[in-house]
């Protein structure tokens, strides 16, 4: 009977260490856990070491706090000219309450989902196509405000939507790729123009200072001709200027000779008939000779013309 019993007790002490093993709960980094208390939520466990009560409580749901991203297939959506396309979204959401986001709504996921394809309706039925083609960022933020005051009650919050593509009908797509082709070429076809327009505004500017560069090359040859021309005219003139100033010195020299020799009035007249003489050598020249110098020649006339010609 005592090992009975010894054995008895053994067992529940081997009962009450599994029981408070398995009643012992470690919560990782980044959850949360929802504990029930008889299918009654009791209370929410962060992160560290936890107790709960055998057979009583129990983990409802455990629920990760990082930020999630779901990738929502495409959807049809209308324009407001009447253009149905394909929108598929991206959004990113974080869950900011466990108990709501456990009690809030059936499936958070699927009720995200739906309610971001009315949402996207609604935007997108007030577009043009062009305009929803342009507006990514516009309708980006109006669709994250609309979800995240939705999403408040479950415990969600919706950081970011994002639109992954935008897929129009085929004939839209090849309406649009010939009319990028036709801006592609309108734009080349400019920046020809462009090109072709500064290349001869930079041929007409080169013409213009060739044409400048040429006139004043002309000009300073011209100035330079003109003060060569000059200096030569001053030297010629200079050198005129030297030569009657040499015959003048030598006339004066010859008379201060004549002077210093006192010569007899025979050897005057006779230098001033040497002189005469000389000045008849010329073409058709009358020549008044002195009486003295006459006398001295012994000509019989007072008045004797000497005419020479070739």
């Amino acid at each position: 009977m005592g090992s009975a019993a010894f054995g008895l007790l053994l067992f529940i002490v081997f009962i009450l260490i599994i029981v408070t093993f398995s009643s012992i709960r470690i919560v990782p980094q980044a959850h949360a856990y929802v504990v029930e208390s008889l299918g009654k939520y009791k209370e929410t466990w962060s992160v560290g070491l936890h107790f709960k009560v055998p057979i009583f409580d129990k983990v409802a749901r455990r629920v990760t706090l990082k930020e999630q991203v779901v990738d929502f297939a495409p959807q049809p959506v209308i324009t407001k000219d009447n253009v149905t396309m394909r929108i598929d979204t991206v959004v990113f959401y974080q869950i900011t309450d466990p108990m709501l986001f456990c009690y809030g709504v059936e499936n958070p996921i699927i009720a995200i989902e739906n309610l971001t394809t009315t949402t996207l309706r609604n935007i997108i039925g007030d577009l043009e196509l062009d305009q929803t083609l342009t507006s990514r960022e516009t309708i980006n933020t109006k669709m994250r405000a609309t979800l995240d005051e939705a999403t408040d009650p479950w415990g969600i919050k919706v950081n970011r939507v994002e639109l992954k593509n935008i897929i129009p009908p085929a004939a839209i797509q090849d309406a649009m790729e010939k009319q990028m082709k036709a801006e592609r070429e309108r734009r080349e076809q400019i920046l020809i123009a462009e090109g072709e327009k500064k290349s001869a505004i930079l041929r007409a500017e080169g013409h213009k200072e060739s044409v400048i560069l040429e006139a004043e090359a002309e000009k300073q040859s011209a100035i330079l001709r003109a003060e060569a021309k000059k200096e030569a005219t001053i030297r010629e003139a200079e050198g005129q200027a030297e030569a009657i100033l040499a015959i003048q010195q030598a006339n004066a020299d010859g008379i201060r000779l004549l002077n210093d020799a006192a010569p007899s009035g025979q050897v005057i007249q006779l230098k001033s008939l040497e002189a005469f003489s000389k000045a008849a050598d010329g073409k058709a020249t009358k020549i008044i000779i002195p009486s003295e110098i006459q006398g001295l020649a012994g000509l019989a006339k007072s008045v004797v013309e000497v005419t020479k010609e070739d």
